[in-house]
């Protein structure tokens, strides 16, 4: 096993002395031959540091005379092993996951996850139908609220802020922080990132939806976009296309705090 190139460094060395069958077709293990006296261990190489040549020498007597040389790249690397460095990592996304992208759960279709740094789940779920398909983002149309509800990833926290603003008794918001759906009171308007994830995954989670008795597709008809809990200005607010498959400003008409566009609720666990 050969590193960098070619004719890189053989980190790896071992023998094997099988027998062809009738066709003359030898199969070998790489990693389970007799290991060179000067070789490395097979469990020892980092996977991390390639690229892996596999550089082979035969003798068809069954000598050490080896006449048939040949070098070919390792194009992928052995995951199994590779995997346990992962799971030493702290946060990201190592180790398994009790759950899975597309799963029913608490009260709709789970589509993103991710581990904290204590290496505890976590998920984003989808309601299963929308609440509206024609509703305003506040009916505060004209004044600002501010960085507390123009979040580009915390939906809950812009949600909560919208809800909060002076004079405030109807939002999309709202509408979302009120429902309860599958036993589950915490739903809240998802953010222009958290729609981003839903879109990354939604293949998975359309087809969940499509197994699951009164679920609806997310709408991609009518030039019609779904609003985010993302406030623009004091007049405006983010909106995402499913059908462009982006978050929108000033897109259609779509953005003025009080036209009507689709709400759809989310939460997190």
């Amino acid at each position: 096993l050969l590193q960098g190139s070619e004719n890189g460094t053989a980190i790896y060395v071992e023998t094997h002395k099988p027998t062809s069958n009738e066709n003359g077709l030898v199969s070998i293990a790489i990693g389970g031959g007799n290991k060179d006296a000067s070789s490395n261990a097979f469990i020892t190489i980092d996977w991390s540091k390639g690229p892996y040549f596999i550089k082979t020498e035969t003798d068809p007597t069954g000598g050490t005379s080896y006449s048939l040389n040949n070098v070919s790249q390792l194009l992928s690397v052995p995951y199994a092993i590779h995997a346990k460095t992962a799971e030493s990592l702290v946060g990201g996304n190592s180790g398994s996951f009790s759950h899975f992208i597309g799963e029913e759960f608490g009260g709709g279709v789970i589509f993103h996850l991710w581990k904290d740094t204590k290496g505890v789940e976590h998920g984003l779920v989808l309601a299963k139908t929308d609440l509206s398909t024609s509703y305003e983002w506040s009916d505060i149309s004209d004044i600002e609220i501010g960085q507390t509800a123009q979040s580009n990833r915390d939906g809950l926290s812009n949600s909560n802020a919208i809800a909060k603003q002076n004079g405030h008794t109807k939002s999309a918001a709202k509408l979302c922080l009120d429902l309860v759906s599958g036993g589950v009171s915490d739903w809240y308007l998802p953010s222009k990132q958290e729609m981003y994830l839903l879109w990354n995954n939604y293949y998975s989670v359309s087809n969940s939806l499509n197994q699951i008795t009164g679920s609806t597709q997310l709408s991609y008809k009518d030039f019609k976009t779904y609003w985010t809990s993302s406030e623009y200005d004091k007049s405006m607010a983010w909106s995402f296309d499913f059908e462009k498959g982006k978050s929108v400003f000033f897109d259609d008409g779509n953005n003025s705090k009080n036209s009507k566009n689709y709400v759809r609720a989310i939460r997190a666990f």
